[in-house]
């Protein structure tokens, strides 16, 4: 059995799936929420006794018992670490790691202390030649160690440890097929951040983190309707995008303009601009269709929203979707569980 655990600012979610011929079987799923429940959402109060204290809930609420795990599979957010395709002149493994130790300096801001890095040989580079395609994986010293620190405070025995945006794309690579053209978008929409994933056969893997969540969502109907953010969250819940356009009374609003930017404004034009650079990076633009997942996915009438402004076909997605074992398993929110079941597929795959 393989427990994938993601340890998100809002929920703690947990996956543990068994690996057979047919690939993997879910065994369990659950959420728990890290702050109490029925209160104000705050990012900046939100400390490390409050994840210890979910995860343990979490494992009680399942009535599951992590001592039963044969290995345990964590993720580091993705702006905490850099996930780069670089393209560089093939060398010996040894001048290898010296360059993508100084190329993961490049891109990530140190703080302090020495890198930690992986790197995968991906394949020869189609455009030139002597020239290879690698996968990098980075983050510092220091938040490696507190990720370990905090998996010891929850009484569990750290084990692999894979950053969140690979995890995602492998929950995706499982559940459906990679189409042989084009390329498939993902956003995952955390609480106060957004990762987003692009790639596709034979195409540069890329990720970006966007600094726009589901609390900024519930934030900006609270701050507009001058109304307790739990009532938002209640209201954007029901309600979703039309929220923003109507009043408490459920009356519409002649206060919000036809101009007025909102937060999902922002957060379709960071994509758009992350999306346009991609593009003019590559060479490739052809964008077959944008899944969200992560906790706010589901916020209703977003993916209309989403196609409406890109022109881009958008969906959630289900990372449950075909699984072996789902019919066990009572969850909402599916889309929720995408980065903490990839995190369990990873740990199938690390003893092939």
């Amino acid at each position: 059995m393989y427990l994938g655990l993601d340890i998100g600012r809002q929920y703690v979610k947990m996956v543990a799936v068994e690996k057979n011929k047919d690939g993997y079987k879910i065994l369990d799923a659950g959420s728990r929420l890290v702050p109490e429940p029925n209160t104000t959402y705050d990012p900046e109060k939100i400390d490390k006794s409050h994840w210890v204290m979910a995860v343990k809930e979490l494992f009680r609420q399942q009535k599951f018992n992590p001592k039963k795990v044969k290995g345990l599979i964590t993720g580091v957010n993705g702006s905490f670490a850099s996930v780069k395709q670089i393209t560089t002149m093939e060398m010996p493994s040894e001048e290898l790691e010296s360059a993508m130790t100084f190329e993961a300096r490049k891109h990530i801001p140190m703080d302090g202390t020495d890198a930690v890095i992986d790197y995968q040989i991906l394949g020869s580079n189609k455009q030139e030649v002597d020239k290879i395609d690698v996968g990098l994986v980075a983050c510092t010293k220091g938040v490696l160690n507190n990720h370990m620190d905090l998996i010891k405070d929850c009484g569990l025995k750290p084990g692999v440890v894979d950053v969140n945006p690979i995890a995602i794309s492998n929950a995706f690579s499982f559940t459906k097929d990679i189409p042989e053209d084009g390329l498939v978008v993902l956003l995952d929409i955390g609480a106060i951040s957004s990762s987003l994933i692009v790639y596709g056969k034979g195409q540069q893997f890329f990720t970006r983190d966007l600094p726009l969540g589901g609390h900024h969502f519930i934030k900006e109907l609270s701050d507009k309707k001058d109304i307790p953010y739990v009532e938002a969250q209640d209201i954007l819940f029901k309600e979703g995008l039309s929220s923003s356009r109507t009043n408490v009374d459920g009356k519409a609003s002649d206060s919000v303009g036809i101009a007025e930017r909102t937060v999902y404004d922002n957060l379709v034009e960071d994509l758009r601009r992350s999306l346009r650079f991609y593009g003019k990076q590559t060479g490739q633009s052809f964008f077959l269709k944008i899944f969200l997942t992560g906790g706010a996915a589901e916020t209703v009438g977003l993916t209309e929203f989403v196609t409406e402004k890109l022109n881009i076909e958008c969906a959630i997605l289900d990372p449950f979707e075909n699984m072996n074992g789902v019919e066990n398993i009572s969850v909402s929110n599916k889309s929720q569980y995408t980065t903490a079941l990839g995190l369990g597929i990873r740990g199938g795959m690390s003893i092939e």
